[in-house]
């Protein structure tokens, strides 16, 4: 299948820089997938919009404030992004995005004065970098990340190095429901971030269910599709833990519809689906692995509806939003980008920061 079906125009006025003024005033488009009909909504009425009673997955994870700027020691700054902890020793070594990466090879060194120093010890042709970090005071690189780093917005987030808004970030950028103990992100799981504790009460109030995973999400969820067919692209891993009490929904005898709050979330659980049906998974313990699972049409599904924001053209998200429209047909494909104009037309929010869909 050609990549190129997944691209679509997206005006840059369309792209959110900041959130809404309260998480749950942000848009909310309906989509039924029986009827075919769109609808207008806003957040906070999600739990009147879901059938009763629903179960709710969401993406536990917190985001790790995991951009660091250091500098070289000839003079110079070091943008470092932290990707995921090295298997070797993963409490200072760390695998890593560099800038200006031609200018850092293997051996080189940087350093920021009361938080680290490091030291490049190899190098992929990804242009990954595995970093060695010399602590200053902190137990380990997540915490001097938490006292030193700043949140890693994705690149259509455009921010000064002083910009004011970065305080609101720290906040906003992090779903209400996430857990401080687990900062195993470096991306945000953003359909999690227009919940309130408010929406959460009425779901649950109204009937529904909330169960936890967690997905550690990587930079790979939102890397672009650079092969000229979809089947040739290499999908990323990202590790995820389902505890027991959210193993107990996933599997029979569950009558209740099944929610994913966000695609990472899907990703979890379809990637559970499809390894209990090769062997039985105990309920009474945490269910973990790394998912490698590229969904894309003509894909089927085991989830019954998708919680999900706008997403980048020519990405693996896109891809699995129109499997998700009609499992197992390619007609999705068509579909989204008439969704997508439909939500532009009528001024929807795009990306990290933007609004949601619903897709019944």
């Amino acid at each position: 299948m050609e990549a190129a079906k997944f691209d679509y125009h997206l005006p840059r006025q369309a792209i959110a820089q900041v959130p809404a003024s309260q998480r749950d005033k942000s848009r909310l488009l309906l989509v039924n997938r029986s009827t075919g009909q769109v609808a207008d909504h806003f957040f906070h009425e999600l739990p009147h919009l879901l059938p009763s009673p629903a179960v709710c997955f969401r993406n536990t994870v917190s985001v790790l404030k995991a951009r660091l700027i250091g500098q070289r020691p000839g003079g110079g700054s070091v943008e470092c992004l932290l990707l995921r902890p090295g298997t070797e020793s993963p409490d200072n070594q760390w695998w890593c995005l560099l800038r200006p990466g031609k200018r850092l090879p293997p051996g080189s060194t940087f350093l920021r004065q009361g938080a680290f120093s490091a030291e490049v010890l190899e190098k992929q042709e990804d242009g990954t970098c595995l970093v060695h970090f010399t602590l200053d005071g902190f137990s380990s690189v997540p915490d001097m990340a938490a006292a030193s780093g700043e949140m890693p917005l994705p690149p259509y987030i455009e921010r000064d190095p002083d910009d004011p808004r970065k305080a609101l970030d720290e906040e906003r950028y992090q779903t209400v429901y996430a857990d401080p103990s687990r900062p195993n992100a470096v991306a945000a799981p953003t359909a999690g971030l227009h919940f309130t504790p408010s929406v959460i009460e009425r779901m649950l109030a109204t009937g529904h269910a909330f169960r936890d995973l967690r997905l550690h999400v990587g930079l790979g969820t939102f890397k672009p599709i650079q092969t000229e067919s979809v089947e040739e692209h290499q999908m990323h891993e990202e590790f995820y833990e389902i505890p027991p009490d959210s193993l107990a929904s996933l599997q029979p005898p569950e009558k209740r519809l099944r929610l994913a709050v966000g695609t990472t979330s899907l990703r979890a659980m379809e990637d559970f689906f499809r390894s209990s049906r090769k062997s039985t998974v105990p309920t009474d313990q945490t269910f973990s692995r790394n998912a490698d699972l590229f969904i894309y049409p003509p894909d089927f599904f085991t989830t019954d509806a998708l919680l999900t924001n706008f997403h980048l053209p020519r990405s693996t998200l896109l891809c699995l939003v129109s499997a998700f429209l009609t499992p197992g047909s390619t007609d999705g494909i068509p579909w989204l980008k008439q969704i997508y104009q439909a939500a532009l037309n009528r001024n929807y929010r795009f990306y990290s920061y933007g609004d949601a869909m619903l897709i019944l």
